[in-house]
């Protein structure tokens, strides 16, 4: 009886720690976003590159983000900010707008910013960037040449010593075929042309590979990275790409849900409302040339 009681004591006790675990990794629903916020950005003394993910179009995690964000910079964090949603060709667009109006951030993403994105969530990150005068960094290989990977590889974008200095020399190392692979398998609803899945392995590796370089050239003051988050993820995102000193990187994943294997790909996960919008595998057919399920 004494001893089973004990087991019993264990087994409570490590469900506790494991829900205190989560919720401390995720914030609590409860906790107000700005305390949340503020706590992340605790963490990111003494970091040389810190990652902060997205859902592209969930607006509470945006804002909890820029929160973070913002604090980090009140309280003397003074980073370059590299953002996905420049792409890398644009950096001497940013620049130009930059002496053109300074201060001016809605002009800045008029001269430099893609189509593709919902501006107003990050026109107040690149306004940031210019309040406390820090390096804005399209930090984003483009879709052309994602595409071009895809069709013919990465030496249709890359020659040999950028390959090099990428990373990006040798194959893709077996954990992150499997991840990304299956990655790419979800969000095609499982219906993923798999003839096209080596070029669009590189073309994923080349985005997060190109991602980390952007961050590299500020190490000596310190980097964020404004990305989804599958770029941020520790395993198989920029930070794998990045030549780095342990515990030099902090990378925040912010998820509208998590399983414990997603949690683990971040060093911390704030949970955030889910986006209402429809179900993109709804009605979803095989892609062509896609193998039957």
């Amino acid at each position: 009886m004494q001893t089973r009681s004990r087991l019993a004591i264990a087994r409570a006790a490590g469900v506790a720690l494991a829900a205190a675990f989560l919720a401390a990794l995720a914030g609590c629903a409860g906790t107000p976003p700005a305390a949340v916020a503020g706590d992340v950005a605790h963490q990111f003394t003494g970091k040389t590159y810190v990652l902060l993910g997205e859902v592209h179009d969930n607006a509470d995690g945006q804002k909890r983000r820029l929160l973070a964000l913002s604090s980090a910079l009140e309280a003397g964090w003074r980073p370059a900010i590299a953002m996905e949603q420049f792409d890398r060709e644009r950096q001497a667009d940013i620049d130009r707008a930059r002496r053109e109006r300074p201060g001016d951030a809605a002009y800045v993403v008029a001269q430099a910013g893609g189509k593709n994105w919902q501006w107003e969530f990050y026109t107040p990150v690149v306004a940031l960037a210019l309040r406390y005068d820090l390096p804005l960094v399209a930090a984003n290989l483009s879709r052309a040449d994602a595409a071009r990977i895809v069709r013919g590889g990465l030496d249709g974008v890359f020659d040999a010593a950028e390959r090099k200095r990428l990373g990006l020399a040798a194959p893709l190392p077996q954990d992150i075929v499997t991840e990304q692979t299956a990655v790419l398998d979800r969000g095609h609803c499982g219906n993923f042309p798999k003839a096209m899945l080596p070029g669009m392995l590189d073309a994923q590796a080349a985005r997060d590979a190109v991602m980390a370089a952007a961050m590299r050239e500020y190490a000596e003051r310190g980097a964020v990275l404004i990305a989804g988050n599958g770029h941020v993820r520790r395993d198989v995102g920029a930070p794998r790409w990045l030549a780095a000193e342990p515990g030099s990187i902090y990378s925040v994943g912010y998820l509208e849900q998590a399983s414990g294997h997603e949690i683990g790909a971040y060093d911390r996960v704030v949970l955030v409302p889910a986006h209402k919008r429809a179900d993109p595998c709804d009605g979803a057919k095989p892609a062509q040339g896609a193998a039957p399920a």
